[in-house]
């Protein structure tokens, strides 16, 4: 890991939340994500399984972490299992946790090798009643692969068949949903670190560079801030290609003219920035673009204000969608008579404006959290609209992190620039710089 450690605090205390969620006689299994397999003998680059990670800190593969707070031996109450090192792994793949060091990560008193839960598993099974499996339940979630936690939670039925079983992802959705200071922490480093990236940008967008550099410049300074990388796959859409709302080849040429509409954010331990912006490659907006650009800004900021304890996404999104109607209709892009008389579950401004303006950030860039529940403070969601016009090769989105508290949104990303004026000055600068 390059990031800093972590207080334990963190995880104790997210113990803790748990626990107050089990009933009695109840023990709860969490797993480790999967090494997965690339190609030929080489594997990508292991990420943890974020329930996990939330409850113990742990980023090293091959971990099981079990709650049983109510089991007669306390030493099984909250027990971590991690790899057992030897010379061979050492000197092929580095240094492994010792069991010192997770219980310094984890504050988890009680830990031994993972070889040694087979054993230990009979024991904790029959002294309890309910079990409590981990999947993955983000309801964009959907997959034909078979992962740990599914194939652990299949093995545990099918040899204690007479429990009791229920799921982990209620728990966890709530729980997750709300950040404690010391997340907020790491997501304001994330935003940071994207911060800096999009600065190095703007020093660098010029007519010719292609969009696969950019997206160099921006891996760059992750990494060299201590990011393990992006949060997810990055999005460097100029001009036309900024209108396919996943583009991910970046591989055009930026050209005179066009608009670049990137989508990028630092991951920091495991916690993700989100950050959207779309800048001029010649470093100054049509009169046409600044316009779209503009309106597609007072919506994101509008947007941005309702991001407030009570609100519930179902009813955000609908006030969204007023405001960027408004907004479509100004732009020449819609009939104000069309709009009356439009079908309210198709409403025409989806034409220009076809996904959500918010999600759930946190572990996950698409975070878990139940969008039909009234949102409440310590939460953060991205605030993201966009038009895209394809006949006008264009498509502008900004995208700011937002952190709900009880005094009002607060903005992760403030600092990063957003003013279109302010843009075309910054870009400006890189000008002057490389003629001198």
């Amino acid at each position: 890991m390059k990031y800093q450690a972590i207080d334990s605090k963190l995880f104790i205390e997210n113990r803790k939340n748990f626990v107050k969620h089990l009933s009695m006689h109840s023990i709860a299994f969490f797993q480790s994500n999967d090494e997965m397999p690339r190609n030929g003998d080489s594997n990508f680059p292991f990420r943890q399984q974020s329930d996990l990670f939330w409850m113990t800190g742990i980023d090293q593969e091959k971990t099981i972490l079990v709650i049983a707070p109510n089991h007669p031996l306390p030493e099984y109450r909250e027990a971590l299992f991690v790899r057992k090192t030897n010379e061979h792994i050492a000197v092929w793949e580095g240094h492994k946790y010792t069991k010192e060091e997770a219980r310094a990560a984890s504050g988890i008193q009680h830990v031994y090798w993972v070889e040694d839960f087979a054993n230990m598993l009979p024991m904790m099974m029959h002294h309890s009643q309910k079990v409590l499996i981990n999947l993955n339940e983000n309801d964009r979630f959907s997959t034909e692969v078979p992962y740990r936690d599914e194939r652990f939670a299949a093995d545990l039925r099918s040899k204690y068949p007479n429990h009791l079983y229920e799921r982990t992802g209620l728990i966890m959705a709530r729980l997750r949903a709300i950040k404690s200071d010391i997340e907020v922490g790491l997501m304001q480093t994330a935003s940071n670190i994207t911060e800096k990236a999009f600065r190095r940008v703007l020093n660098f967008v010029r007519p010719g560079v292609m969009e696969y550099e950019i997206e160099a410049e921006i891996i760059h300074e992750f990494i060299r801030n201590r990011s393990d990388g992006h949060a997810y796959t990055p999005i460097i859409a100029s001009g036309a290609s900024a209108c396919i709302l996943h583009y991910n080849e970046n591989n055009r040429e930026c050209k005179e003219g066009d608009v670049i509409l990137m989508d990028f954010g630092a991951e920091y331990a495991n916690y993700a920035a989100d950050l959207s912006r779309s800048i001029p490659v010649s470093g100054k907006f049509t009169k046409r673009q600044k316009d779209v650009y503009n309106a597609v800004l007072r919506v994101m900021r509008a947007a941005s204000k309702m991001l407030i304890p009570g609100n519930t996404i179902v009813k955000y999104h609908e006030e969204v969608g007023k405001l960027m109607e408004e907004e479509l209709i100004g732009l020449g892009l819609l009939d104000a008579a069309e709009v009356k008389k439009q079908d309210p579950k198709q409403p025409l401004y989806k034409k220009y404006f076809m996904h959500g303006t918010s999600h759930f950030l946190g572990l996950d860039v698409h975070d878990i959290g139940n969008r039909y529940e009234p949102m409440q403070a310590g939460m953060v969601f991205t605030c993201e609209p966009g038009i895209y016009i394809p006949e006008e090769n264009l498509g502008i989105r900004i995208e700011n992190d937002i952190l709900i508290t009880e005094k009002g949104p607060f903005d992760l990303m403030a600092n990063i620039p957003v003013e279109a004026d302010e843009i075309e000055e910054l870009m400006a600068k890189q000008k002057v710089s490389v003629k001198a």
